[in-house]
């Protein structure tokens, strides 16, 4: 089975679920989304995020406004810098010598940047960390297509290796800042009569959504990544037995024709609204730091639903650069350079611990196709 994973480190490239073998890793990729800095930058980066899909100008116009309320400027790009800031301070702490590279996919500095300098510096073997915890074709194989892509581009493949660490939606690390956000927004929202958590992530098309995860598993309506996001929120919920929450999506961008995954944000909060729930709990479960679609589609278009209908609502923190967050960001890599053993990795919810290698299909867009990817079984 040697060499099914392309571009991969030895230790990864057979294609085990869970690598438990040490390997000796050079530098850490962390891998983002990117976003424009300035008004400038708006419309040529979105064009770098549909390429491809035919979306028309008046339709990225549309979507440009959001990020021209904020000065032409994603917040994600700073929060990366944080990020990478906190992640090398947490490492030097431990002392470990592990260099942190940040590349993205859809905006300066790009993936390709990243690899040259990894080749400048002498380092040949990676380990990737992209800023999604979940599993779907945009929040891991996109990545992992991007990182195959970016080595192409560079002309490394052969020369750097590049493996990623697993998704990690049930690492303690992730799943505890929801859990002190969840207590601090219920405290806030107290008062209320009647009180409702909502735990909001991005929406997928539902044909996506299927898809995700390896395709030797059930997961149930939604995939593997509606079966994450429910299994972490009720981790979070855990010390909340009489409140009640819901899984609601946000941010949906396909045509009316096309399904994607449903109840939408406001949907859902004029229902609460109509059922006499005076008080909300958002919680950003799909996000990792504070990006457009929180800032936007959370702060900007769910809170001013919410007080349209006359509702008391908080929306909490998303981890950004938490301590636990930064701890087990690092706890992920030291997994992967270590070898530790699948049943000492910590997960909270009976999907996990997730797979270091992704399996054959995994995360398929079905319009797409297959393309190259790296840190998993072809295809």
């Amino acid at each position: 089975m040697s060499g099914i994973v392309p571009g991969a480190t030895p230790a990864a490239a057979g294609g085990p679920e869970h690598v438990e073998e040490p390997v000796a890793y050079d530098a850490i990729l962390l891998a983002s989304f990117g976003g424009p800095e300035g008004q400038d930058d708006v419309i040529p980066f979105l064009r770098n995020v549909t390429r491809g899909r035919g979306i028309p100008e008046e339709r990225l116009e549309e979507v440009a406004h959001h990020y021209r309320a904020f000065g032409g400027v994603s917040p994600i790009n700073d929060q990366n810098r944080e990020l990478k800031a906190a992640l090398e301070a947490e490492l030097a702490a431990r002392e470990i010598d592990l260099p942190v590279l940040w590349g993205n996919r859809n905006w300066d500095p790009y993936l390709a940047d990243a690899l040259r300098e990894a080749n400048e510096r002498g380092y040949t073997k990676l380990l990737a960390i992209g800023t999604s915890a979940y599993s779907s074709y945009s929040s891991c194989r996109q990545y992992r297509e991007d990182y195959a892509m970016a080595l192409d581009e560079t002309g490394l493949a052969g020369v750097i290796e590049i493996d990623k660490v697993r998704q990690f939606f049930d690492h303690p690390g992730f799943v505890q800042p929801f859990i002190d956000g969840v207590n601090g927004g219920l405290a806030e929202v107290g008062d209320a009569s009647k009180v409702h958590v909502l735990f909001a992530t991005h929406s997928v098309p539902t044909d996506d959504a299927v898809r995700s995860g390896p395709r030797d598993r059930d997961f149930g309506e939604g995939g593997a990544y509606a079966a994450q996001h429910l299994a972490v929120a009720e981790v979070v919920m855990a010390d909340h037995p009489g409140i009640p929450w819901d899984l609601v999506y946000q941010s949906r961008s396909g045509p009316p024709s096309q399904p994607w995954l449903e109840p939408d944000i406001n949907d859902r909060i004029e229902e609460l609204a109509a059922d006499g729930v005076t008080g909300l709990v958002i919680v950003p479960l799909g996000f990792i730091s504070d990006h457009m679609e929180v800032k936007w589609d959370l702060d900007t278009e769910a809170l001013e639903t919410a007080q349209e209908n006359g509702m008391k609502a908080v929306r909490v923190p998303t981890p950004g650069v938490h301590a636990a967050f930064v701890s087990g960001l690092v706890d992920l890599v030291l997994e992967r350079r270590d070898g530790i053993p699948t049943a000492e990795r910590p997960a909270l919810t009976p999907l996990g611990p997730w797979f270091d290698v992704c399996r054959p299909g995994c995360c398929e867009n079905i319009r797409l196709g297959f393309k190259p990817a790296l840190a998993g079984i072809a295809p």
